[in-house]
C-alpha cells in the first residue's frame, strides 16, 4: 500500500468530516480532496509522470498537502525544502534532484524566483490554500525507478548537498511504528502540524501521522510569535503538541504570562535536539503534563525512540526504541562493542533508508550490511532507554535545525583576508547552541572587523548559521597528523558556561 492510498482513503472516508484547522477556520476531508483532485488534473496536463520529482518551497499549509498527494498519486517524488537555506544551498540541491518544477508560495522573496528562472527551473507560485495554475511544461529528467515518497535534503559535511530518499514503506513504518509504541493514539486527536515540513520531524509525525491514524490537524505556517501559535492550540483544541525543545522553552514562557490559557492536552512530544531538564518543572506546569523526549534522524524516518507515557518517562533519556529496529553499539572504528552500554549507535530496520540519493561516498561512509551509523554516541540502560552521550559528528543544533560547520566555514574562508576558519557550537541558553567562528587572518589583513564577517555570512547563508561570535586567534590547535582539533575549541566554549 502507498501513502497516497492511506490518505485518499483517509478523505473519502466522512468526506464532511473536518479535516484540519488553518487560518483560524476548519476545512473538511472534501475540501482537502478538491485541492488535490485540482492539483493532479494540473500536474497531469503539464506532463508530470513516474518517477519525477517535485520541489516544494512552501510553509505548512493545505496546498502542501495536496500538492505532496498529487505528487504521489501520479507516481512521482516530493520534496519539500528550506526556501531559507539559501539560494546557492538550494541550486545545488535543485542540480542533484532535477526537479519537474519547483513550487513556490507567494511570500518567496523575488530574488530566489529571479535564481530559479535564471538558472531555468521552472517556477509556480502558489496560494496555500486554494488551486495553483500552470499553464506551461515542466522540465522532464531520468525517472527514479525507487518507490520513494520523498526526499529531504540537508548540507553534507562539505557544504555540497545530502539527499535523504525515503520509500512509501519507510514512512508507512515509521508510523504504524509510532502508533503501536505510543498507545493512546486516537482517531479523535488533533495533532499541532507547526514544525516545518522540510523538518522530517515535523513531515512524518505532524504531517503524515495524523492521516495514517485517522486523525484531524491543526496547521500554523510559523511558530512565531508564540502567543500566535498558543491561541490556535485554544480555539482548535489541538491536543498532542509535537515541539523542538526551543518552541517548549518560548511557549512555557508564554502561557505563564497569559496565566494557564492552554486546554487540555494529552501529549506533550519534544525531539530535534536535546531537551534541557531544568526545564522540566515549568513545563510541565504550563502545559499540564509532562513532555516525552523521543529521538529521530531523517534516514530513520525520522523516529527511533521516545518515551512511551507519563508514568514510565525517564527524565534525561529519549526512551525506547520503536518495535522494529535492531540497535547494535559500535566503536569509532565501526567495531561491534559486545555486552556494552555505550557506544556510537548503527541501526536497522524497515524505517531505514537504504542509501543517500546519487552519493556514492556518504552511503559507503554511512550505510554497511543494512545498518546505518547515526553518528551518535549513546547510553542504553538495562531496560532499553537510550540516552544521547555526544555527536560523533561535528553537527551544531540551533534550535532542533543542523548547522554544518565546513558549510559556514566555506563561506567565511571565501572573505578576503581570512586564512582559516573553524566553526564549532557555543552554548546558548534559548536555541542549545550558536555557531562561533575561530579566525586565523592572514598576515597582510589585520584590520577585518568581526562585523564585517557576520555580516558577509548573513548575505551568503540563513540566519541559524550564521556565527554569533567571531573570535581571532594566532593558532589552531592541531594534531600530530596536521587536523584541525575541533573538540578542544568545543571544549573552550564549554568551561566559559
Amino acid at each position: 500500500m502507498t501513502l497516497n492510498e492511506i490518505i485518499d482513503e483517509y478523505l473519502n472516508y466522512a468526506p464532511d468530516k473536518n479535516s484540519f484547522w488553518f487560518n483560524g477556520e476548519w476545512k473538511t476531508r472534501k475540501f482537502l480532496k478538491t485541492l488535490a483532485d485540482n492539483c493532479t488534473d494540473t500536474l497531469k496536463k503539464a506532463g508530470f509522470t513516474h518517477g519525477q520529482r517535485i520541489v516544494s518551497l512552501m510553509p505548512n499549509s493545505p496546498m502542501t498537502f495536496a500538492v505532496m498527494l498529487a505528487t504521489w498519486r501520479l507516481g512521482g517524488i516530493f520534496c519539500p525544502f528550506n526556501e531559507k537555506s539559501g539560494e546557492l544551498a538550494l541550486l545545488k540541491t535543485l542540480d542533484l534532484l532535477k526537479p519537474f518544477a519547483v513550487i513556490v508560495s507567494p511570500d518567496v522573496k523575488q530574488d530566489l524566483i529571479n535564481a530559479l528562472n535564471n538558472n531555468n527551473w521552472p517556477c509556480i507560485t502558489s496560494p496555500l490554500d486554494s488551486t495553483f495554475k500552470f499553464s506551461g511544461t515542466g522540465k522532464i529528467f531520468e525517472p527514479d525507478t525507487e518507490n520513494y515518497a520523498v526526499i529531504f535534503s540537508t548540507s553534507g559535511t562539505t557544504g555540497d548537498p545530502k539527499a535523504v530518499p525515503l520509500t512509501h514503506d519507510n514512512l508507512i513504518d515509521n508510523c504504524r511504528a509510532c502508533k503501536e509504541h505510543i498507545k493512546v493514539l486516537s482517531p479523535e486527536d488533533n495533532f499541532l502540524n507547526v514544525l516545518p515540513n522540510f523538518h522530517a520531524f515535523g513531515f512524518t509525525i505532524g504531517g503524515i501521522l495524523p492521516f495514517y491514524i485517522g486523525a484531524s490537524q491543526t496547521i500554523i505556517a510559523n511558530f512565531m510569535p508564540p502567543s500566535k501559535t498558543i491561541q490556535a492550540v485554544q480555539n482548535s483544541k489541538a491536543n498532542i503538541l509535537l515541539l523542538v525543545p526551543t518552541m517548549l522553552g518560548f511557549m512555557a514562557s508564554t502561557i505563564a504570562k497569559m496565566n494557564g490559557a492552554v486546554p487540555k492536552i494529552k501529549l506533550l512530544i519534544a525531539g530535534g535536539d536535546k531537551y534541557n531538564t531544568k526545564i522540566d518543572e515549568r513545563v510541565t506546569k504550563a502545559f499540564g503534563v509532562p513532555v516525552l523526549e523521543g529521538y529521530g534522524i531523517t534516514e530513520c524516518s525520522p523516529v527511533l525512540a521516545v518515551n512511551k507515557n507519563a508514568e514510565s518517562r525517564k527524565l534525561g533519556t529519549v526512551g525506547q526504541a520503536l518495535p522494529g529496529f535492531e540497535l547494535v553499539l559500535k566503536n569509532e572504528s565501526g567495531e561491534i562493542l559486545n555486552n556494552a552500554s555505550e557506544g556510537v549507535l548503527w541501526v536497522r530496520g524497515a524505517s531505514v533508508a537504504k542509501s543517500y540519493y546519487h552519493d556514492e561516498k556518504n552511503t559507503r561512509e554511512r550505510f554497511k550490511d543494512g545498518f546505518f551509523n547515526t553518528g551518535d554516541y549513546v547510553q542504553i540502560d538495562d531496560e532499553g532507554y537510550i540516552k544521547i552521550l555526544d555527536r560523533v559528528t561535528d553537527i551544531i543544533i540551533v534550535g532542533g535545525f543542523n548547522v554544518y560547520p565546513q558549510e559556514v566555514e566555506a563561506v567565511l574562508n571565501n572573505y578576503e583576508g581570512v586564512n582559516t576558519a573553524v566553526v564549532v557550537g557555543m552554548p546558548n541558553s534559548i536555541s542549545g547552541e550558536v555557531p562561533k567562528a575561530y579566525i586565523l587572518l592572514d598576515s597582510d589583513k589585520p584590520d577585518i572587523k568581526p562585523d564585517d564577517l557576520i555580516k558577509y555570512c548573513k548575505d551568503r547563508l540563513s540566519h541559524y548559521k550564521v556565527p554569533r561570535a567571531i573570535e581571532f586567534v594566532d593558532s589552531l590547535p592541531i594534531s600530530s597528523t596536521g587536523k584541525i582539533l575541533r573538540r578542544v575549541l568545543r571544549q573552550k566554549e564549554r568551561e566559559k558556561n
